[in-house]
């Protein structure tokens, strides 16, 4: 812990740029000691916000760009144009070994394509996942993937399941994680060839984390298991749909909370404990989501995050370069390719075949 962490930052990226950036890093300068950052982005604009913040001052360091890339830039243009922009030059810093994670709230697939053109995928891992902070009924649920692969094969599910238990360990704390595959129904016979055959896969391994066989999407928010495994269409389809719901549901409150003198009163009664149901459901409570798989560290904040939201962003990167999230990986892909944790018969041999050595 005594190690010092440097957290390179898109400086620019986001709705709000640095005047969300920079009040976050101040919260992580007070909150995270040993951290320092490398703010990627224009130095006068930076230069300003900073000169409101003495405690981000003090422990950051800028490196000027005055390029950065639009929110709804493509991926294929913003990685033939983004070279040099606050965004590419936040990932080339992680890769060049400056510092040990990346942390930006801006373009996703801008940051996914260049993050995997930069840095190339981890050792022995085929495709990246995209992780989002579940809120459940018990603490946070895990979910990946939540949208970096529209399809995923058996062998892809598996990875995701040992990426996502190492996350879950590092961030949130679990000792022994508990993993479950997103399915139909939780008979063995349930679901689509590529859920089954991970389900046989991950049942018959011995790895470091629990794995519980099928849950279906109810589980997520009851906290059934602490990291459920999907493809990115089921993730990113049933994290919008709870995304819409909590507005709905917020909204039908607020409607509700205004609709008479007695009932705003009453609101008024109740408004500590609102409160505190809206800090608990409010998704930038646990914002940062990693894009897990990479060789390297890179975070994603929400686009618009408030500082409170991308400090929590940061916090994750740190938690995660802390950790050994990435030996702990690496282990278990060892595990899962092992002749001795393989059953007589079981597909591990033909499903590992087609995962880079």
């Amino acid at each position: 812990m005594s190690k010092t962490i440097v957290i390179s930052i898109d400086a620019m990226g986001g709705d709000h740029g640095p005047s969300v950036v920079v009040p976050g890093v101040a919260r992580a300068a007070q909150a995270l000691p040993g951290v320092r950052f490398l703010l990627h982005g224009d130095e006068a604009k930076l230069g300003a916000e900073l000169a409101k913040a003495p405690a981000a001052k003090a422990v950051s360091e800028i490196r000027h760009t005055d390029k950065c890339i639009a929110m709804e830039e493509k991926p294929a243009q913003a990685m033939r144009r983004g070279k040099g922009s606050s965004l590419w030059n936040a990932v080339e810093s992680l890769r060049a070994g400056e510092a040990h994670a990346c942390v930006s709230a801006g373009n996703t697939g801008a940051l996914m394509a260049i993050s995997k053109l930069i840095l190339r995928m981890g050792a022995g891992l085929e495709r990246p996942a995209i992780v989002a902070n579940w809120p459940n009924m018990k603490g946070v649920t895990t979910v990946l993937d939540v949208g970096a692969n529209v399809e995923s094969d058996a062998a892809q599910l598996v990875e995701f399941a040992i990426m996502g238990a190492a996350y879950h360990h590092a961030v949130h704390g679990s000792k022994r994680p508990t993993v479950g595959l997103l399915n139909v129904g939780s008979e063995d016979q349930k679901g689509h060839e590529e859920v089954r055959e991970a389900h046989a896969i991950l049942r018959e391994t011995k790895l470091d984390f629990d794995y519980q066989g099928f849950v279906e999407g109810n589980d997520i928010a009851l906290g059934t298991v602490d990291v459920v495994v999907t493809d990115g269409f089921t993730g990113n389809v049933a994290l919008k749909t709870a995304e819409g719901l909590a507005r709905f549901f917020s909204n039908e409150i607020k409607t509700t909370l205004t609709s008479s003198p007695l009932a705003m009163l009453g609101a008024l009664i109740a408004s500590s404990a609102l409160g505190k149901m809206k800090q608990r459901l409010d998704p930038g409570r646990v914002n940062g989501a990693p894009l897990l798989g990479l060789n390297g560290i890179v975070v994603k904040s929400h686009g618009g995050a408030d500082a409170n939201g991308f400090f929590s962003a940061i916090r994750v990167a740190t938690d995660l370069a802390r950790s050994d999230f990435s030996a702990e990986i690496e282990r278990n892909l060892q595990r899962l390719t092992a002749p001795s944790d393989k059953a007589e018969g079981d597909p591990v041999s033909a499903v590992s075949d087609g995962v880079p050595e």
